[in-house]
């Protein structure tokens, strides 16, 4: 019997012998390491992300109290999105000067769309605050699959990274006239042989997956721990992996500081801190449309013009309005108060010009406050900015971008090594497993480079003697030193010759 199998038959004894678990949260779980702040705070995140804001409580003309959905502007979402596209888009490549590395990686990525699926990920990474990326065997591809903010849970973690963590899979199924919840909790941790939990990749042990499958009738709690035979007949209770260099999934998160819990490895939301400003704008923008509804026409009206006598076929006497009670269009005051009875206009201009100012203001502090430039949101028409600003390496968004650039690249190639050590574990990939520096990652970054000045200013350091050729392209054309040697040897081959001796190698080769 196999080293691997002894262990998962240890695993499975011991697992076994545990009582059957009752939860309400997730976060009852021992093994759990997140707070209940920060678990309410990213869903917080996720509702300003939805716009899943309060409905607004007023007063009719009728003095009763009513509920009206808020009108909002999906603030939240469109930062996300817009920072999102200027990260990361479908011409970026994955690529590396290992032949058999590039076409493994460029099948099980292209297969699996990643570049296209990562970008609408991306969106849920700057909004929420994280995103977890895992790779799984499908067949004989490995694919990746995402894992957001609200369902990936740390269990350990360093100064630097996530190595240990919870992943929730929730299903619905249905039972008669109910639906019943079931949630599939699979952790990751790192173990030594004995089965004792340890804290990252330094002990270089075994790498545990352990599944979990709870079952409640009630939406909001997790409920009874159940067989996993329930719901899924072919999964493993425990899988036990060995020879991994890093966790079996990658963690992003945006950078900077969580100023929310200095303690917590998890990232802030890019509007974590500007969710005030996102609540003055939309509470600004819900009183604009609801004044642009007020500024219909309103009158006073004498008090008898509101009712109306109504005989009935039984010779009974009935009152009805003949306004509706549902529009303020009026109000009612005793004839006694009126001169002659007459109806009195009293519609009020509005004030679109101060709500603009007003939106325009919220929306300059929000770009501050994310770290933008000014002009990025604003609808004014006067933040627009030129190329040459944007390029401009004092620009905010160029300067922001670099950043989550930086932790997007370094997360890729993680996911990368990971799925390479994956696919050779399960036979899919024959090659060596590579380092971080064999893999290079290549955004498309053309929004904020200007080519031509960039192929100006490369050009003059060469001819002045103070960059090679190789890095020239290297940089000019945003590919690895190793391809621009190539690219550079290439060039060299098609030069006409400057010598006989050279016309005479050429012609003989040509």
């Amino acid at each position: 019997m196999s080293l691997i199998q002894k262990v998962k038959d240890f695993f499975n004894r011991g697992r076994y012998n545990m009582t059957t678990a009752s939860l309400n949260s997730i976060l009852d779980h021992p093994k759990i390491a997140v707070t209940q702040d920060e678990f309410d705070r990213i869903q917080q995140n996720l509702s300003y992300y939805q716009s899943n804001f309060d409905n607004i409580t007023y007063l009719n003309t009728d003095g009763d109290s009513k509920t009206r959905k808020m009108n909002h502007l999906p603030i939240a979402r469109t930062a996300a999105k817009k920072i999102a596209s200027l990260v990361y888009n479908e011409q970026a490549e994955i690529t590396s000067d290992d032949e058999r590395l590039k076409d493994f990686l460029n099948d099980m990525l292209g297969n699996d769309r990643f570049n296209k699926n990562f970008e609408r990920y991306l969106e849920s990474c700057l909004a929420l605050g994280g995103l977890a990326m895992r790779p799984y065997v499908d067949g004989d591809k490995i694919r990746v699959a995402f894992v957001q903010a609200p369902v990936f849970l740390p269990l350990q973690s360093n100064t630097q990274d996530v190595s240990s963590a919870a992943i929730l899979t929730k299903n619905i199924k249905s039972e008669g006239k109910q639906n019943v919840y079931y949630t599939l909790v699979e952790f990751h941790e790192w173990v030594t042989k004995d089965g004792q939990e340890v804290g990252s990749t330094k002990d270089k042990s075994l790498y545990r997956i352990t599944n979990e499958l709870y079952k409640s009738t009630n939406i909001d709690r997790l409920g009874e721990r159940v067989s996993l035979s329930e719901l899924y007949t072919d999964l493993e209770p425990v899988t036990v992996l060995k020879d991994l260099s890093r966790p079996l999934f990658t963690y992003l998160k945006t950078p900077g500081m969580n100023n929310k819990d200095i303690n917590s490895p998890l990232g802030l939301s890019i509007f974590d801190n500007a969710k005030t400003t996102i609540d003055f704008i939309n509470r600004t923008y819900d009183e604009f449309l609801w004044e642009i509804k007020m500024g219909q026409r309103r009158v006073i009206v004498p008090e008898q013009l509101t009712k109306l006598k109504i005989q009935n076929e039984d010779g009974s006497i009935s009152m009805k309005r003949r306004f509706d009670v549902e529009q303020n269009v009026y109000m009612q005051i005793e004839a006694g108060g009126m001169d002659k009875g007459s109806i009195i206009d009293i519609t009020t201009p509005i004030r679109s010009s101060d709500y603009i100012s007003a939106i325009s203001e919220g929306l300059k502090l929000f770009e501050m406050q994310i770290g933008v430039s000014s002009g990025m949101f604003t609808f004014d028409g006067q933040g627009v900015k030129t190329a040459t600003e944007i390029v401009s390496e004092n620009s905010d968004t160029y300067q922001m971008r670099n950043s989550i650039v930086a932790l997007v690249e370094q997360s890729i190639k993680e996911l990368c090594v990971s799925m390479c050590e994956l696919g050779k574990a399960v036979g899919l990939y024959k090659g060596n497993i590579p380092s971080l520096d064999d893999i290079s990652v290549n955004l498309d970054d053309g929004v904020f480079t200007d080519r031509h000045a960039e192929l100006d200013y490369w050009a003059k350091m060469v001819a002045s003697g103070f960059a090679s050729q190789k890095r020239a392209i290297a940089k000019t054309l945003n590919i690895t030193e190793d391809e621009a040697e190539k690219e550079l040897a290439a060039i060299n081959g098609e030069l006409p010759p400057e010598n006989d001796a050279e016309l005479a190698i050429y012609s003989e080769t040509h």
